[in-house]
C-alpha cells in the first residue's frame, strides 16, 4: 500500500509539473460581451496575439492583444453601425481596442491577470480570471464601457458590460 501511495504521489507531482511547466502561446480567440442594461450580447473578432504564457512561471508570462472594432456584431445592423459610430466606439479612429497584462499569477485553481484594456483613448486597469479546461483559457471580466468614454446609459452602474474570452491556445 506504501509503495503505491509513493507512486501515486509521484505520478501526480510529475504531471502537475509537465502541465505547469509548458510556455503557449494564444493560437485563437472568441470573445464575447453584453450589456447587461439593454440586454445587447454580441461578439467582437479581428484578434491578434503578441502572448508569451508560461504556465511554470505565471510571473514572467505576458498577455498582450487587440481587437477590431470594426467586427463588432450584435446580430442588427443598425445596431452594429451606431456602436462604430463616432458617437461610441469611433472606429474610424480608434480602430483597435487593445490589453497588456502586468500581473499574471494563481490563485487557487484560477488565473488572474491584471493589465491595461484601452478603448479609444483612454486605459483603465481590468482584471480577467481565466479558468483551463483542456486547451482552452477561459475568461471573464467586468468593465463599464462609460469609463472609457461610451455612454450608453446616464449612470454609470448602467454601463455596465460583461466579457467573455475563449482562447485556444497551443500545447
Amino acid at each position: 500500500m506504501r509503495i503505491f501511495s509513493l507512486c501515486l504521489f509521484l505520478v501526480i507531482g510529475l504531471s502537475f509539473t509537465i502541465v505547469n511547466g509548458q510556455k503557449t502561446s494564444i493560437k485563437s480567440a472568441q470573445i464575447s460581451f453584453e450589456f447587461v442594461s439593454k440586454n445587447v450580447k454580441g461578439t467582437i473578432s479581428g484578434f491578434e496575439s503578441e502572448s508569451s504564457i508560461d504556465l511554470g512561471n505565471l510571473e514572467s508570462s505576458i498577455f498582450k492583444g487587440s481587437v477590431s472594432s470594426e467586427t463588432l456584431d450584435t446580430n442588427s445592423g443598425l445596431r452594429n453601425w451606431s456602436l462604430k459610430s463616432g458617437k461610441y466606439f469611433d472606429a474610424d479612429d480608434y480602430p483597435k481596442i487593445s490589453f497588456e497584462s502586468n500581473v499574471a499569477r494563481l490563485e487557487g485553481e484560477k488565473l488572474v491577470v491584471k493589465g491595461n484594456l484601452t478603448i479609444k483613448e483612454t486605459s483603465k486597469q481590468v482584471t480577467i480570471t481565466f479558468t483551463r479546461k483542456e486547451n482552452q483559457l477561459i475568461g471573464t471580466t467586468s468593465l463599464y464601457s462609460i469609463d472609457y468614454g461610451i455612454k450608453i446609459k446616464k449612470k454609470r452602474e448602467d454601463n455596465l458590460v460583461k466579457v467573455k474570452m475563449v482562447f485556444d491556445i497551443n500545447n
